[in-house]
C-alpha cells in the first residue's frame, strides 16, 4: 500500500473514491501531526466518513470552536420561522440594558450580521467570563460600540454568541443551548454538543497549537496584531493575561458551558449531520428550515472590508454564505468555520452537507484551513456525478 494511505481510515460510498484520495494526501501532509476527520452527507446519506493522522479516530470529539455560531444561527432561524423573533426588532426591546451608549436602535438583524460594533471589552475578558455567556453579556451591555451600529461590519469573534444568546433568553425564557438540545441535537442524535456531558470526556481530544514552518514564523513575526487595533479587542488580546485560543478550546469550563461564540464540541460526523438536516430530508423528516427562512439567513448582509480582520469577507445572519469562499458551491450554501481550520456547511441545491475537522491549528485557519480548498471541489464534483 502506498504510504499516503497508511493513516487514512473509514469508508466512502461508490463514486466518492476521489474524495478519499484528496483526503489521503492531506492526512499525509497538513493533518498528520494532529489528525483530521471528514464527513459528508449527500441526499441525507453519510457518503464520506474518513479520518487520519495521529491521535484522532472517527469517534473522537474535537473542539470545533466557531462551529457553534452555526448552531446558534440555526436556533435563531427556527425562532424567526416560528414568529417568536423578529429580525428588525431592536435588541434593546428585549434587553433594555443594551440600549446604553447609543446602541438603542441596533436590530437583531444587524447583530447577527456582525454590524453592531460590540466586539469586546477594551480591557479584555477573562477565560472565566468568556466561558459564561451571561457574564459576558452583562459586561458588554453598557459598553459603547466601536463603530456606529449598522454602518460597517467586523467579526464579533468571541462575543456574538453571548449577545445573541441573551436576546433569545430574554425573548423565550430558554437558552440557545436548551433549544438546540430539544429541537436539533436530541431529535437527530447528533454527535455535536453545546455543552459536552461529563461522561463523554474520555472521547475528547485536546486542541493542539500551530507548529509554524520557518516561512510561517517569518510571516507571523512580520505581521503582529497591533495592541491598539480592533482585532486586539475582538480576539481578546487586551486581557491580562491574554486568553490563549488553544487553552480556550481545551478548557473544561468552555466545553461544559458551551459559550455560543466558540464552545462547540463534536465529531465531523455530528456536524455534517446537523447541516444535513438543513440541506434536505434526513431520517424521513423535512428540512429544518423552510426555503424562505434559509434564503434570508443565507443572503449576504455584510460584505467588503471587515473592520476587525482587515480582510474582505461576507456574512449572512449568523451563518457565513460560503459560495463567496468556495465558488463550486451553490449561492444558498451556508455554514461556519472553526479556529483550527475546520469548516462545515449545507449546500441545499446540491443536497450536500460537509464537515472537515482538524485538531491542530493551521496558520490563519479561522476562515477554514487551506485544505478545504481541495476537499470542497472534490466533494462537489463527486456528488454531481452521483446525483
Amino acid at each position: 500500500m502506498n504510504d499516503v494511505h497508511v493513516h487514512v481510515h473509514g469508508t466512502v460510498e461508490p463514486g466518492f473514491e476521489s474524495v478519499r484520495e484528496v483526503f489521503a494526501g492531506i492526512a499525509a501532509d497538513e493533518a498528520r501531526d494532529g489528525g483530521a476527520q471528514l464527513a459528508v452527507h449527500h441526499r441525507g446519506r453519510l457518503v464520506v466518513d474518513l479520518w487520519g493522522g495521529d491521535g484522532v479516530d472517527g469517534d473522537s470529539l474535537l473542539a470545533l470552536y466557531s462551529s457553534s455560531k452555526g448552531a446558534m444561527a440555526l436556533v435563531v432561524a427556527l425562532l424567526v420561522q416560528d414568529g417568536v423573533l423578529d429580525l428588525d426588532r431592536t435588541v434593546a426591546s428585549w434587553w433594555p440594558e443594551f440600549a446604553a451608549e447609543g446602541k438603542g436602535e441596533t436590530t437583531l438583524r444587524q447583530l447577527l450580521a456582525h454590524r453592531a460594533g460590540v466586539i469586546g471589552a477594551d480591557d479584555g475578558l477573562s477565560l472565566e467570563e468568556l466561558a459564561d455567556d451571561r457574564r459576558t453579556a452583562a459586561r458588554l451591555a453598557g459598553r459603547r460600540p466601536f463603530w456606529e451600529p449598522g454602518t460597517a461590519h467586523g467579526y464579533h469573534a468571541l462575543v456574538i454568541g453571548a449577545l445573541v444568546g441573551e436576546v433569545v433568553l430574554r425573548a423565550t425564557g430558554r437558552t440557545v443551548r436548551e433549544l438546540f438540545e430539544e429541537r436539533v441535537r436530541a431529535p437527530y442524535a447528533l454527535d455535536y454538543y453545546l455543552g459536552l456531558p461529563e461522561e463523554l470526556e474520555p472521547r475528547f481530544r485536546t486542541a493542539l497549537p500551530l507548529v509554524p514552518t520557518p516561512e510561517e514564523r517569518a510571516f507571523l513575526d512580520a505581521n503582529p496584531i497591533a495592541p491598539d487595533s480592533l482585532a486586539a479587542v475582538a480576539f481578546n488580546l487586551r486581557a491580562d493575561p491574554p486568553v490563549d485560543m488553544v487553552d480556550y478550546g481545551n478548557s473544561r469550563a468552555v466545553r461544559a458551558r458551551a459559550p455560543l461564540s466558540g464552545g462547540g464540541v463534536g465529531s465531523a460526523r455530528g456536524l455534517s449531520r446537523m447541516y444535513a438536516a438543513i440541506a434536505g430530508e434526513l431520517d424521513g423528516r423535512s428540512p429544518l428550515l423552510a426555503p424562505g427562512t434559509l434564503a434570508e439567513f443565507a443572503r449576504v448582509h455584510s460584505e467588503g472590508t471587515d473592520l476587525v480582520t482587515g480582510s474582505r469577507n461576507a456574512f449572512g445572519l449568523g451563518f457565513v454564505p460560503l459560495a463567496t469562499r468556495y465558488p463550486s458551491l451553490g449561492p444558498g450554501a451556508v455554514g461556519h468555520s472553526g479556529a483550527p481550520g475546520s469548516q462545515a456547511f449545507a449546500d441545499p441545491a446540491a443536497g450536500l452537507a460537509y464537515s472537515y475537522a482538524r485538531r491542530r491549528f493551521a496558520l490563519m485557519g479561522g476562515p477554514g484551513a487551506p485544505e478545504n480548498d481541495r476537499l470542497v471541489p472534490a466533494v462537489v464534483e463527486a456528488a454531481a456525478k452521483a446525483a
